[in-house]
């Protein structure tokens, strides 16, 4: 009994061993996403009232947690009952990666036509504060799913083939820290601005220290939002590269030279770059026929 019982346990730390091991891999390939994640919810959460950042941000992880308790069953009945359809799935969500990176680009690159919106200071109610707050939040939670369905499929596309509990645990790690992660640094990110406040309040004199480190968290806040949303970017289309790469065979052996790093975001951009002018051309042949009616 004994003997048996030690076995239990070495089975239990081999398979612990085995899941730390392609949660590590998992995360690897899901950073793209969890980039874009990032800078995608800092932007959401701020701009709120001090007080009212945190639980808006709270509001909006425990909605990034129910996304997570509906995306994963979903995904592990589809690995169970149709492992074929998840490397389909994956080529797809690749493919709105390339075509979300690409068109980030294109938007930084091609200047667009600004209409001239004249700002009026409008004093709001209470209630109609918590309406744009509660639109924001719903805003939020809506792009998370998307976003999580990409983590979650990206994270099982690395462990399909595994045992199923292998694959519920290592997904649903990488799920977990997916939102305990990001939006924990989304907290300390949206939190920058008031921090550097206080600490510039903190001292009378002019030119303190205080003053130099409050300066410079207030000033940092849009420059780490920014920058955050050009590795995001670049980080996306990386993501996109690889799975196409990864799972279509046409692709294996192409640009073999290149480096792994470059070859993954040639072939994400160039993916990304078809598929946008594709919806472009889409988007122009609708607004043609609408105009037509």
């Amino acid at each position: 009994m004994a003997s048996g019982f030690f076995a239990l346990l070495d089975d239990i730390a081999s398979l612990m061993d085995d899941v730390a091991t392609m949660a590590k891999v998992s995360t690897k390939k899901t950073a793209g996403i969890l980039g874009d994640d990032l800078a995608v919810n800092a932007e959401k959460a701020s701009g709120f009232v001090a007080s009212r950042e945190i639980p808006v941000l709270w509001a909006i992880t425990k909605g990034s947690f129910l996304n997570k308790v509906i995306i994963l069953p979903i995904a592990f009945l589809l690995s169970a009952f149709l492992p074929w359809i998840v490397p389909i799935i994956l080529v797809l969500g690749g493919l709105y990666l390339a075509y979300e990176g690409a068109e980030k680009i294109y938007e930084y690159f091609v200047p667009h036509n600004q209409s001239q919106v004249n700002i009026t200071e409008v004093e709001l109610t209470k209630s109609e504060i918590l309406d744009i707050e509660k639109s924001k939040i719903k805003s939020a939670i809506i792009t998370d799913f998307i976003l999580s369905v990409e983590i979650v499929i990206i994270a099982l596309g690395t462990v399909i083939g595994q045992p199923l509990l292998t694959q519920i645990l290592v997904v649903s790690f990488v799920a977990l820290i997916a939102t305990v992660g990001v939006y924990g640094i989304v907290a300390l990110i949206v939190r920058m601005d008031d921090f550097g406040y206080r600490l510039i309040k903190l001292n009378p004199e002019d030119k303190s220290v205080s003053d130099f480190f409050g300066k410079l968290l207030v000033n940092a806040l849009p420059l780490v939002i920014k920058s955050l949303s050009v590795i995001g970017t670049i980080a996306l289309l990386l993501v996109a590269g690889g799975i196409f790469i990864h799972n279509i065979e046409q692709l294996h052996h192409f640009l073999e030279v290149l480096p792994s790093i470059i070859r993954d975001f040639v072939v994400g951009l160039l993916v990304g770059v078809v598929v946008l002018l594709i919806v472009m051309g889409l988007k122009k042949i609708i607004s043609i026929v609408k105009g037509k009616h």
